[in-house]
C-alpha cells in the first residue's frame, strides 16, 4: 500500500505543475471553417535525406514577416529539429487566389551561395497551419515539464502545415493509378538549358496550393482534409519600377486570369538576379471525411511484403515452439515422471546431463550486480515499448500530433524507471546482495549516461553545422530534469519496494564448491553459441526494420503499428524460445554458466541490427558529409544498444523461468 500511495502522491504533484496547452484525445479536435475564415500557413524545418541535418526555414533568405514568431513545440518536436514559425503565406477559406505576390529578393553572393548549397543537397521546404491545441508536454522557453496525460501524444514528420496537415506534393505512380505523397517540396533543382551542357541552379519561387475540404451541407462550414502543392520555377517579369503593393506581373496576372505554367522560363539562382515569390490557392471540395483525411497519406501499397515478413517469422516461431515443446516433453514428462526408469543408456546419458549441474545452476554469476542493472534497464525499455505499441494499436498515436511519439516514449521510459528499480533489486537480492542502493543508482544512471555521452557528442557536431537539429540548452535542462528529477527517484522507489520483498528462493540448493565444467564441443563455444542465437530474433524483424529505417532517414510516413505490434510479439516469442533451446543444450553439456549467456544469446541480435544499419547506409542512403555519417551511425548505435538491452532481457527471463521450472519439478536426492 505504501508503494501505491507514494506513486499516487507523485502523480498529484506532477498534475500541479504548470501546463502550457493540451490536446484532444486521441489526437486533435476537428476545426470547422466558414467561408472567408483566415488560414495562416506556418513553416517548419528544411530537410534533406542527403545530409540528415535539418535547418530552420529562415536559415535561407526567404521572405518573412516583420516579426518571426516561433510556435510552442513539445519535447519530441524539439528533439526532431522542428522549428515551426509564422510566414507571409495566408489564405481565406474557399476563396481562390491567383498570383499573390509574397515579396521580391535580389540575390547577392552570400544568398546565392546559400540557395545553391541547399538545392545541391536536395533540401525540401516544409509547411503547415496549426490550430491551438491544449495539453502540450514541453515549453521551449522554460524547463517546465507537465506529465499528466503523457500517453496521449503522437508523431510523424511535418513540413508546411495547414490545419495540422503537412504540405505534400502528389505524384502519380508510373506502374499504378494510385497517388503517392512526398512531404514538402524541393527548394529548387539543377538542370541545363536545351542545347547547353552547363549546369544551372533554379529555384521554386511559385507555389500552386490546393486546399481540399469536406463541406457540411447543413451548416455550410467546412473541414480541411488535404493540403497539396505544385512547385514551379518561374522567371517573373514586370513593367516599370518595382512597387511592393502596386506592381503587376506580366508573367502571372490575376486580372488577366494568367498564371504560371510549366512553359514559363525558369528562375535562375545567380548573383544579381531578382527573384519574385508568388503563389496561387485553389480550393477543392472532397468526399473524404475529416476522420479519414490521413488515409491517403498513410496508404500502404506494400502490405504484401509485411504479411510475407510476418508469415516467414511465424514459421520460425512454429519451428522453435516445436523444439521447446519436445524439450519440455522429454524433460518434464518422460524424465520427471519416470525419473529412474530411462529406457536406454543413450537416453540416460543425454537426459542426466542437465541434472548433474543442479548444485551449481543457480550459483550467482560473475559481475552479478551488472547483470541486475542490465536486466532492470531491459525491463524499463520493454515496458516503454509495450505500452507505446498498445496505445499505437488502439489509435492514440495520431499522426496529427507532431513529435508525440518521441515525447510519449521518452516520458514512458522515465516512468518505467519504477519497474527497472524493482526488477534489478529483486534479482540482486536473490543473489544475496545487500548494497541495493548502489545497484539502484547504477540502474538509474548507467544506460542514460552512455546514451547521453553519445548524444552530447552528436549534438556538438550538429551545433557546429548550425542546424536546427541541435538540441537547445533549455531542452537539455528539461531532459536532465526528467532523468534526475523523476526517473532516478522512481528507480529508487522501485528498488526500495523490491528489496523489502522476500528474496526469491531457488528450487535447489547450491553447492559450496563449484563443479568443474567439462570441455565443450566446438558448437557449444560461448562466442559461437551467442552469435548463432541472435540470428533468428533479427530475422523476425529485419523486413519491418527496413520500413522503419526508411521512415526515419528518408522522411516517409510510417503508421502501420498493427504490423509492428505483431512483429514485436513475434520478436518476444523468438527471443524467448531460441534462448530456452540453447540454454537447454548448454545445461545438457554440463555447462551451468547460463546467466550471462542467456542475456547475450538473444541480445546479440543487436549486433546484426547494427550491421544491417551499416548495409542500409551504403546501399539506400546518399549521405556524403562526414558529420551526417557520424550522426547516422551515432543514433543507430544508440538504437542497437537499446535493442540489445530489450532482447537480452527477454532471453534472460525466458531462461530464468525455464531453469526454475525444470529444476523445481525434479526430485533431487
Amino acid at each position: 500500500m505504501a508503494f501505491w500511495r507514494s506513486l499516487a502522491f507523485s502523480a498529484v504533484l506532477l498534475l500541479l505543475i504548470h501546463a502550457s496547452h493540451c490536446f484532444y484525445l486521441p489526437g486533435v479536435a476537428p476545426q470547422d471553417f466558414q467561408k472567408g475564415d483566415q488560414l495562416q500557413v506556418k513553416v517548419n524545418k528544411l530537410t534533406s535525406t542527403k545530409t540528415q541535418l535539418p535547418y530552420s526555414y529562415y536559415s535561407l533568405p526567404y521572405c518573412g514577416p516583420e516579426k518571426i514568431q516561433d510556435s510552442a513545440e513539445n519535447l519530441g518536436e524539439v528533439l526532431r529539429g522542428d522549428r515551426i514559425e509564422n510566414s507571409l503565406y495566408a489564405f481565406k477559406m474557399r476563396e481562390p487566389q491567383m498570383c499573390n505576390i509574397v515579396c521580391n529578393l535580389k540575390l547577392d553572393a552570400k544568398t546565392t551561395k546559400e540557395f545553391k548549397e541547399k538545392i545541391s543537397d536536395e533540401y525540401r521546404v516544409n509547411m503547415y497551419d496549426m490550430p491551438i491545441n491544449c495539453f502540450i508536454i514541453f515549453s521551449k522557453y522554460s524547463t517546465t515539464i507537465v506529465i499528466c496525460l503523457f500517453l496521449m501524444v503522437a508523431l510523424p514528420f511535418m513540413h508546411r502545415i495547414l490545419d495540422n496537415l503537412p504540405l505534400v506534393v502528389p505524384l502519380k505512380r508510373n506502374d499504378q493509378d494510385s497517388t503517392v505523397y512526398q512531404l514538402g517540396f524541393h527548394v529548387g533543382l539543377k538542370g541545363q538549358y536545351s542545347g547547353s551542357k552547363e549546369e544551372k541552379y533554379f529555384i521554386h519561387n511559385h507555389l500552386a496550393f490546393t486546399v481540399k475540404y469536406h463541406k457540411d451541407v447543413l451548416t455550410e462550414s467546412a473541414r480541411i482534409v488535404g493540403f497539396e502543392v505544385k512547385p514551379f520555377s518561374a522567371k517573373h517579369e514586370y513593367e516599370g519600377k518595382w512597387e511592393e503593393k502596386t506592381t503587376r506581373l506580366t508573367t502571372c496576372d490575376p486580372h488577366a486570369k494568367s498564371t504560371v505554367v510549366n512553359s514559363n522560363s525558369p528562375q535562375e539562382v545567380e548573383e544579381g538576379k531578382e527573384i519574385i515569390f508568388t503563389y496561387d490557392v485553389e480550393f477543392q471540395e472532397s468526399d473524404v471525411k475529416w476522420a479519414s483525411r490521413w488515409d491517403a497519406y498513410l496508404l500502404m501499397n506494400d502490405d504484401q511484403i509485411h504479411w510475407f515478413s510476418i508469415v516467414n517469422s511465424l514459421m520460425i516461431v512454429l519451428f522453435l515452439s516445436g523444439m521447446v515443446a519436445m524439450i519440455m516433453l522429454r524433460t518434464l514428462y518422460r524424465d520427471i515422471a519416470k525419473y529412474n526408469e530411462l529406457e536406454t543408456q543413450e537416453e540416460a546419458q543425454e537426459e542426466t546431463g542437465w541434472k548433474l549441474v543442479h548444485g551449481d545452476v543457480f550459483r550467482p554469476p560473475t559481475n552479478s550486480d551488472l547483470l541486475c542493472v542490465y536486466v532492470g534497464t531491459g525491463v524499463q525499455f520493454f515496458g516503454m515499448m509495450l505500452v507505446t505499441m498498445m496505445f499505437a494499436v488502439l489509435g492514440f498515436l495520431s499522426p496529427s500530433n507532431r513529435g508525440g511519439l518521441m515525447t510519449a516514449m521518452l516520458l514512458l521510459w522515465v516512468f518505467m524507471g519504477i519497474f527497472a528499480g524493482y526488477a534489478s533489486t529483486r534479482l540482486y537480492k536473490m543473489f544475496k546482495g545487500s548494497e541495493w542502493k548502489k545497484v539502484a543508482l547504477r540502474t538509474a544512471t548507467m544506460f542514460p549516461a552512455i546514451v547521453s555521452a553519445i548524444f552530447f557528442v552528436l549534438n556538438a557536431l550538429i551545433w557546429g553545422q548550425k542546424s536546427s537539429g541541435a538540441v537547445p540548452f533549455g531542452t537539455m535542462f528539461a531532459l536532465i530534469f526528467l532523468w534526475f528529477g523523476i526517473s532516478v527517484p522512481l528507480v529508487f522507489v522501485g528498488s526500495y519496494v523490491g528489496f523489502k520483498k522476500p528474496a526469491i528462493e531457488n528450487p535447489v540448493k547450491t553447492n559450496k564448491i563449484p563443479r568443474q565444467i567439462p570441455e565443450q564441443a566446438w558448437y557449444m563455444n560461448p562466442v559461437f553459441s551467442v552469435l548463432i542465437g541472435g540470428i533468428l530474433p533479427f530475422g523476425a524483424v529485419f523486413i519491418e526494420l527496413f520500413f522503419i529505417l526508411t521512415s526515419i532517414w528518408l522522411n516517409q510516413f510510417y503508421y502501420i503499428f498493427g504490423f509492428l505490434f505483431l512483429v514485436f510479439i513475434i520478436l518476444i516469442v523468438t527471443c524467448a524460445e531460441i534462448t530456452i533451446v540453447l540454454c537447454y543444450f548448454q545445461l545438457c553439456s554440463e555447462d551451468y554458466l547460463w546467466w550471462w549467456r542467456s542475456y547475450l544469446t538473444s541480445g546479440s541480435s543487436a549486433l546484426y541490427l547494427f550491421l544491417y544499419a551499416t548495409f542500409y547506409f551504403f546501399t539506400k542512403l546518399e549521405i556524403t558529409k562526414l558529420v551526417s555519417a557520424i550522426f547516422y551511425f551515432g543514433y543507430m548505435l544508440i538504437a542497437s544498444y537499446a535493442f540489445f538491452v530489450v532482447t537480452g532481457t527477454i532471453g534472460f527471463y525466458a531462461c530464468f523461468w525455464f531453469t526454475r521450472l525444470i529444476y523445481s519439478s525434479v526430485k533431487i536426492d
